[in-house]
Parts: structure tokens; C-alpha cells; sequence
């Protein structure tokens, strides 16, 4: 009799929490809905000020960056018009039905450098709006690579910037738990020797970085060029750098079993994206720089330097990213291992 009662209240217990979880899990989808959302409205201005720096440099009506040619100047914002295109797209693809019948890996492949370029770039935005001065002019910014413009239209891009990063970072979780709910079960197992070696080179590079942002010259040719806000840069880099490294290298020096698979697969997630996407986004345009010597384009590092550490970054942020899909996950004792995906 003791025993039937202790089981219904158990069985009681079990079913109240099962009802709960699904009462957040909701809650949580529709927060990452809406986020979805926002972020593709927030990106939306950042493409229509895009289109027009292209239309009116090309009819003579707006200025070229400085440092590039008509030509250079129309590829590079169109090449971002497409990007922010991309990042609207995938917003409505991790909101809306239709996303989940996308193929899986080019969906998240652009959620990985999507994320990457927004989610990690976050603290930098909030930061460089803190310590920019703002322009009460009204003339506009006299960036080293845009078009002078009114503050509207620097306010608007940093708008869609933050919003489409915030947007990202509640809506993909969601969506991933949505729809490879196995891959936040388990636990993660030690990384592989290649995931190692991405390790350390990852470390490497990000140490490189936080050298630079707390005040190192050696490796600099110009060090009167490394202003805040490249510092800031390289100081936010470099950290996702490592965090990425922790992330991948943690659960190995631990051993297996230790952290659940959902904390070093968004840490890694992010670290790792951060490294490929801008470091894949830096590359060409350092190499720019040093097969065409724009006058008024001067980076702060050797050239050389540049391109190899940003070469090692993309290379070692998609081996990250690798390891951590390929990894495989540990379930804990007397639970059944989730289903392939």
C-alpha cells in the first residue's frame, strides 16, 4: 500500500515537471521566434543605406570610401548588401516553418559565421559606442573606410548590428534545441590530436591579439595606427580566440564527462565563428592592402604578420568547429543515447 502511494507521487512528480519543462520550452521558442524577427527588422535599414552608398557612388551623387576606387568601393558594399541579405534570410529561417525543412548544413553554416560576425562582436559594439565621441556636427563620421555620413546613418548601422547579433543569440539556440534537440544531451568527450593542434594554434593567435589591444608594438609597422578602437578589436578577438580554445581543449584535460555538451558547444560555437568569420572577412582585405598599397589605407601590423595570423585564424576556427560537430557525446549512466540527427 506504502509502496503504490510512493509510486503514484513519483509518477505525480515526473509527470508536474515534464509539464513545466514543456511550459519553457515554449516560452523559450517563442522568445527565439521573436528575436528572429527583430533581428531581420533590425538589419533591413543597414541594407537599404548599402544600396544606397552603391546607386549614388556609381550616378556621382555620394562620395568613395577612402583608400578605394569606384570599383573597389561598389564590390565591398555589395558584397555586405549580400551578407545582411543572407543575415535577414536566416533570421526568417529560424523563425518561421519553412526553416525547418532547409538543408541542415548550409543553414548552419551562415548561422555559424552569422554568429560569428554579430554574436561575438557584441561587447565591441557596446563598448566603441561608449568611447566614440559623438558627431554634434552633423557633417558625419569620417570613417577610414565609409563615406562621410550624418549620425542617423551611423546610428541605424550600428542599430542593425546589435540588433541582428542580440536576434541571433536568442533565436539560434532555440531553433537548434527545436530541432536537433540530441545535440544538447550527453556529454563531450575528449577532443581529437587535429583538435588539439586548433588548440593550440587558436591559443596562439589570440594571445597574439590581447598582446596587441594591451599595448605591444613588436610585430607593429605602424603602431601610431592602432588607435582604441583597434585595440578594443583586437581584445575581443583575442578573447573569443581563447575562449574557443578552452571550449575545445577543456573537456579533454578534464576528461570525458565532465561538462555537459551545451556549454562548450556555444562557447565553441562562438569562439570559433568569431575566428573564421573575421579573420575570412580580414584576409582578403589585407591582402588588398599589400598587393595594391592604397595610399590611404595603412594597417597597423606587418603585412606578412597579418595575413598569416588571419590565415591561421580561419583555418583553425573551422577545425574547431569541426572537432566539435565530430566529437562524439557521452550520455550519462542509465540514460540511452540520443538518436541520430
Amino acid at each position: 500500500m506504502i509502496r503504490g502511494s510512493r509510486g503514484r507521487r513519483n509518477a505525480a512528480v515526473a509527470l508536474r515537471d515534464t509539464v513545466a519543462e514543456g511550459h519553457r520550452a515554449d516560452r523559450w521558442d517563442r522568445m527565439g521566434r521573436l528575436a528572429a524577427h527583430g533581428g531581420s527588422a533590425a538589419m533591413a535599414p543597414y541594407v537599404v543605406i548599402k544600396v544606397s552608398w552603391v546607386a549614388g557612388s556609381l550616378l556621382g551623387l555620394a562620395p568613395v570610401g577612402a583608400g578605394f576606387g569606384l570599383a573597389e568601393w561598389v564590390v565591398l558594399n555589395t558584397v555586405t548588401v549580400g551578407m545582411a541579405v543572407i543575415g535577414i534570410t536566416l533570421g526568417l529561417a529560424l523563425a518561421r516553418p519553412w526553416g525547418m525543412r532547409l538543408p541542415g548544413v548550409p543553414l548552419l553554416f551562415c548561422a555559424w559565421v552569422g554568429a560569428g560576425f554579430l554574436v561575438s562582436m557584441l561587447p565591441y559594439a557596446v563598448a566603441d559606442s561608449l568611447l566614440s565621441e559623438p558627431d554634434t556636427s552633423g557633417s558625419g563620421s569620417g570613417g577610414d573606410s565609409d563615406p562621410r555620413m550624418p549620425g542617423w546613418e551611423a546610428a541605424l548601422i550600428q542599430f542593425g548590428f546589435i540588433g541582428m547579433g542580440l536576434g541571433l543569440a536568442l533565436a539560434l539556440p532555440a531553433y537548434l534545441r527545436r530541432r536537433w534537440p540530441e545535440a544538447f544531451t550527453g556529454r563531450v568527450g575528449a577532443p581529437s590530436p587535429l583538435g588539439r593542434a586548433a588548440v593550440a594554434l587558436g591559443a596562439a593567435v589570440g594571445l597574439m591579439w590581447l598582446y596587441w589591444s594591451a599595448g605591444g608594438t613588436a610585430g607593429l609597422a605602424h603602431p601610431d595606427e592602432g588607435r582604441t578602437p583597434w585595440r578594443l578589436l583586437c581584445g575581443i578577438c583575442g578573447t573569443w580566440a581563447l575562449v574557443a580554445a578552452f571550449a575545445v581543449a577543456r573537456p579533454g584535460r578534464e576528461g570525458p564527462g565532465r561538462l555537459p555538451r551545451w556549454l562548450p558547444s556555444v562557447l565553441g560555437w562562438l569562439g570559433s565563428g568569431s575566428l573564421f568569420a573575421w579573420s575570412g572577412w580580414k584576409l582578403p582585405f589585407t591582402l588588398y592592402v599589400a598587393i595594391a598599397s592604397p595610399p590611404d589605407a595603412v594597417l597597423p601590423e606587418r603585412l606578412g604578420l597579418a595575413i598569416t595570423l588571419h590565415l591561421c585564424a580561419v583555418l583553425t576556427g573551422g577545425t574547431m568547429m569541426w572537432t566539435l560537430t565530430r566529437t562524439p557525446s557521452r550520455t550519462a549512466p542509465g540514460v540511452a543515447p540520443a538518436p541520430p540527427a
